[in-house]
């Protein structure tokens, strides 16, 4: 396992589906998944649209041409190390010289997160447990 980066514990959609996640061109999103986030593609399907399953660390996330809007979703990531995610996204090609680290209350669980959207519109929030 490559040490210099951060492992994706679990995932959750803000709306109600990760594997549905609303793109308005599969082609021009998938660069930014495999090359920035270090998705790797696992499965295609033109029916009943364009949509393609991406996999990282075990789990898995889907983007479809859907017809839904890509403003108003996308995920919660938890990782094991938020500092190491950000510095691997970076180096990915991510633009975004600083992060921007803040910290959230969910429950009885305090996150430190920071936030990524993608060029497709889709908003991730990469958070580690304090």
């Amino acid at each position: 396992m490559d040490q210099s980066k951060a492992v994706i514990k679990q995932v959750w959609p803000y709306q109600q589906d990760s594997l549905n996640l609303p793109v308005s061109d599969l082609e021009s999103a998938l660069s930014f998944y495999e090359e920035t986030l270090g998705f790797r593609l696992a499965e295609r399907t033109d029916m009943p649209h364009k949509s393609a399953t991406l996999t990282r660390d075990g789990i898995l996330i889907g983007l479809a041409e859907n017809g839904g809007d890509p403003a108003q979703d996308g995920c919660f990531f938890e990782v094991d190390d938020v500092a190491k995610a950000f510095t691997e996204l970076k180096t990915n090609g991510l633009l975004i010289d600083r992060p921007q680290f803040t910290f959230q209350q969910h429950g009885d669980v305090s996150w430190k997160v920071f936030f990524v959207v993608a060029p497709d519109g889709l908003c991730y929030c990469y958070g580690e447990r304090q």
